[in-house]
This record gives C-alpha cells, sequence and structure tokens, in this order.
C-alpha cells in the first residue's frame, strides 16, 4: 500500500494541493492565489484557465518539494468552492466565459422575476435551497442567455456545464462529472433523487445535454493524467461538506463551522433531509460510496475573511491580514461600532439581497482598532444569528462548536466567539479539515483507511475557548448587533 492521499483544494481566493499521511498530518504543501475579476459592482469572476494552471502548478511543486512522486499517492481527492459556475466548449475544453463566481450577483433581477411567481422558496421542497443568487443555476441561465451563440451550442451537445470540481475533473480525466455535494448547490438536482429533475431544468430553461453525470463522493472515478498519472481521483467533495468529513462530523447533530472567505456552519441531520423554516438550506453532506447519501443544514454567510481582506486590498488598513489581529486587540472593546459586512447582501439567515455593507456607530472617538475589531466581531455575530437558527430547525442544542479554516488562529476572534455563542469553541489539530475531507473520501474509497471509526481515530483537539463573558454584556451586544443588520436592509 502506497504511503500518502493528495487533495486538490481549489478554493475562493487560491488552489492548494496538499499531501496527507495516515494519521490525517500534512506531510506537503502548495498554494497560489488567484486574481479576482470585478467587472461591475457586484460581479465577481475568476480566470478558469488561471485556476488550471495553478492546479498543476501546485501538485508539481507540493511533490517536488517533499520529494515525492506520483507513484507514492495512493488517490487523490478534490475538494472545490461550490456554486461557481462555468462553461466550455467540449471539443477545445476551453471556457466560453469567465467563471460567475458564487459570491457574483448579477443574477439578482432573475431572481427578483423568478420570486414574483411563486415566491423565494418556490423550489426549496425540491432542492433545499431559496431562490437567491447565490446557486448556479441562474448564473448558468444567464451564460446562456448572454454569451453570443452559447444556448444554441449547448442544446446541440457542444458546451458542458460544471462547477469548479466538473472543470478540474474534464481536463485531469477527460471525464464529464460532479458529485452529489456539489450538485445539491446548482438548484437543479432533486434531494430526493439525487438526479437533475426535469421539472427544475425548464422551469430554470437549462438543456440536460450541458449537465455532467453525478457520482457517490466516495468511490473510485477514473484514473488521472498528466502530473498525477495513474493515480486514481477517487473522492469529490464541495468544500464545506469536505470540512464536515474532514471534521469527522458523521452522527446526526454533530456539525462544524469554516472560517474562509465567507463562514459556513453544516450540521449533520442523517438520512434524511431535514426543511428548514428559520432560513437556513438543506443540502447533501456526503454520499460514501454505495451507501445512502446523509445530509446537513447548513448557513452560509457570503463574507467573513473577505472582509479582512477588503481592509487590507481596498482600505490599506492593515499589511497583511494576520495583522488584524494586533491592531483589533489595541482597544479593550469595539467603541460601539458595528460593522455588517453585507457586500454581496446577506445569506443565512435573513437571505437579503437589498442589503449593502453598513459601518454603524461612529464618532470621532472611533479608531482603526475599532474597526478592525468590529471586523472581526462581525464574523462571530453572523455565526451566531446563524446558530441560533440551527437550533431552532434542528432542536438540537449546540455543546461544543468544531471550528476550522484560516481564522480559527486569530486567538481574539475565537475568544469572541465562544463568548458570544455562550459554548466552547474547539479548534482540531489539523485545521486544514476542507482537503482532509477530500482525502478522507478518496482515501476511503482505495481502502487506505477501512471505514469512519479510522478517521474518527485521527481527530484530536488542540485548543478550546470556553466563554466568559457575562449574560447582560453578551444581550447587550447582540442587540446593537441587529440594530445594525436592520440598517443594512433596503438599500439596494
Amino acid at each position: 500500500m502506497t504511503r500518502t492521499i493528495g487533495a486538490i483544494d481549489q478554493g475562493t481566493t487560491s488552489t492548494r494541493f496538499i499531501v496527507f499521511d495516515r494519521t490525517g498530518a500534512t506531510i506537503a504543501m502548495a498554494q497560489r492565489e488567484h486574481q479576482q475579476i470585478y467587472p461591475k459592482p457586484g460581479w465577481v469572476e475568476h480566470d478558469p484557465q488561471e485556476i488550471l494552471r495553478n492546479t498543476h502548478a501546485v501538485i508539481d511543486e507540493a511533490l517536488r518539494g517533499a520529494g515525492l512522486t506520483a507513484r507514492d499517492l495512493a488517490a487523490v481527492g478534490i475538494t472545490n468552492q461550490r456554486e461557481t459556475t462555468l462553461l466550455w466548449d467540449r471539443a477545445t475544453g476551453a471556457a466560453v466565459h469567465n467563471a460567475l463566481v458564487w459570491q457574483d450577483m448579477r443574477v439578482d433581477p432573475l431572481v427578483a422575476e423568478y420570486a414574483r411567481d411563486g415566491g423565494q422558496d418556490r423550489f426549496r421542497a425540491a432542492t433545499g435551497l431559496p431562490l437567491a443568487s447565490y446557486f448556479s443555476a441562474l448564473k448558468l441561465r444567464w451564460l446562456l442567455d448572454n454569451v453570443p451563440g452559447a444556448r444554441a451550442r449547448a442544446e446541440a451537445g457542444e458546451l458542458a456545464f460544471g462547477t469548479i470540481d466538473s472543470w478540474l475533473m474534464w481536463h485531469m480525466t477527460g471525464l464529464h462529472v460532479t458529485d452529489v455535494t456539489n450538485a445539491s448547490r446548482t438548484q437543479l438536482m432533486n434531494l430526493a433523487t439525487l438526479a437533475w429533475d426535469d421539472t427544475l431544468l425548464s422551469a430554470f430553461d437549462i438543456p440536460r445535454q450541458v449537465l455532467p453525470r453525478i457520482v457517490a463522493s466516495s468511490g473510485v472515478i477514473a484514473p488521472a493524467r498528466g502530473a498525477l498519472d495513474g493515480v486514481p481521483i477517487a473522492g469529490i467533495l464541495g468544500d464545506q461538506q469536505a470540512a464536515l468529513v474532514g471534521q469527522t462530523c458523521f452522527a446526526p447533530g454533530e456539525a462544524k463551522n469554516t472560517y474562509g472567505t465567507g463562514c459556513f456552519l453544516l450540521m449533520n441531520t442523517g438520512e434524511r433531509p431535514v426543511a428548514s423554516t428559520s432560513g437556513l438550506v438543506t443540502t447533501v453532506a456526503y454520499q460514501l460510496g454505495d451507501a445512502p447519501a446523509c445530509y446537513a443544514l447548513e448557513g452560509s454567510i457570503a463574507i467573513t475573511g473577505a472582509l479582512v481582506q477588503w481592509l487590507r486590498d481596498n482600505l490599506g488598513l492593515i499589511r497583511t491580514s494576520a495583522e488584524i489581529e494586533t491592531l483589533a486587540a489595541s482597544v479593550v472593546d469595539n467603541g460601539d461600532v458595528y460593522f455588517v459586512p453585507a457586500f454581496s447582501g446577506l445569506y443565512a439567515p435573513y437571505w437579503r439581497a437589498d442589503a449593502r455593507g453598513v459601518m454603524a456607530g461612529l464618532t470621532r472617538y472611533a479608531t482603526a482598532g475599532h474597526i478592525a475589531r468590529a471586523a472581526l466581531e462581525a464574523t462571530a455575530y453572523q455565526v451566531r444569528d446563524v446558530l441560533a437558527a440551527m437550533e431552532r430547525d434542528s432542536g438540537v442544542t449546540m455543546q461544543a462548536l468544531r471550528v476550522d479554516g484560516g481564522m480559527v488562529l486569530n486567538e481574539l476572534l475565537m475568544q469572541f466567539q465562544a463568548d458570544i455563542l455562550d459554548v466552547p469553541v474547539e479548534r482540531p489539530r489539523v485545521i486544514e479539515t476542507t482537503a482532509l475531507g477530500a482525502a478522507y473520501a478518496a482515501g476511503l474509497a482505495v481502502g487506505y483507511w477501512h471505514d469512519t471509526v479510522d478517521l474518527r481515530r485521527n481527530w484530536r483537539i488542540e485548543r478550546t475557548w470556553r466563554p466568559t463573558m457575562a449574560s447582560d454584556q453578551r444581550e447587550r451586544l447582540t442587540t446593537a448587533w441587529h440594530k445594525a443588520i436592520e440598517r443594512s436592509f433596503g438599500w439596494a
């Protein structure tokens, strides 16, 4: 048996290739950022070819840096930014347009048009998702309607649609596939049947010919070509579902929260989808081989780490993202400043496309430190709103929150998160849980790990933050936060 498993982690801002050993420890990693393209306010695009080049580059860099070759890999898994939408030429493999990123809001007029005929939840029963610019169906509809000749070529079978996992699989294996977790984010798959739904395709005016084949999250799909020549691609998971698997949340009621560009809280609900009445979405959590699919409730927050990047890149308030903690710690509290980062509207639990970013409570007393602290606290407040909705929907009171992602290295944020939630926050030994989940899916498929019990043995707590805030202070802060949230409504 070869001794390692590889994972391609294609995220919103960068692409990584990470190699793990049997204990889940990282033994090699390489990462490259890609350009964020903003053609108009609210529009966000990526260059698909840049992402493909970066994927090849990080695979080569990670293997060479650790003295490994493709023969040292038992399998490779893929995890990816979800909902980001691509359309490409089947003959040449070239994209016909830049990728429309999950944060992109250009289809807001289409959302409003569809909502007028049946409301925002008209497709929720079938898909678990509300009408929103977030998901892939309307993005694909926009490409078909706005790229010259695209609709006719799609109907003739000349074009292929996919999320980023499908784009990578096409170029690495020649197959046009996606897994059930990514398919569940398109708003074109029926949650009950795990198949493309003709009623949904008709409603969104999507030709079936462009769609990939849906496969399980864990299972040998095909051998790779190129730098990974001959290595089986054996796992695909959308990034947030991958983090759920990486955190070994395999039992109903277990949950994790990932802090990245956005923030995503998922709770495993077992083999039946749970309909939300509190502003969450229902999604496929994973499907391991021939076993039944498991589902999750999810609260999606569009802007968390991206707010720190905005303070760095657009305002120059900090030079590096890591400096945000030092600046925020230069003051003892937020100075009554609240930052609602509704740059792409508000996702769960509000789903307000008309919301826009607001900084409230400013006086001449406010400093850069207060703004930095308000930016960090905005992440924790948004997570609190989502967790409250999740507890209402599931009937489960959270006893602790498992966290991962780049922002969990921020001690000030994690302590404030524990304080505002009033539950312990647990950071695992391995925080690269998104890539680890993809590796676990691939490793299970080829027998590198025997079962999920093997995976649970790898999970260890590295650090726990316990709440220390008085309840009256928590109530005062959250009341002010919700006042700021209301100020963000109705701007667009």
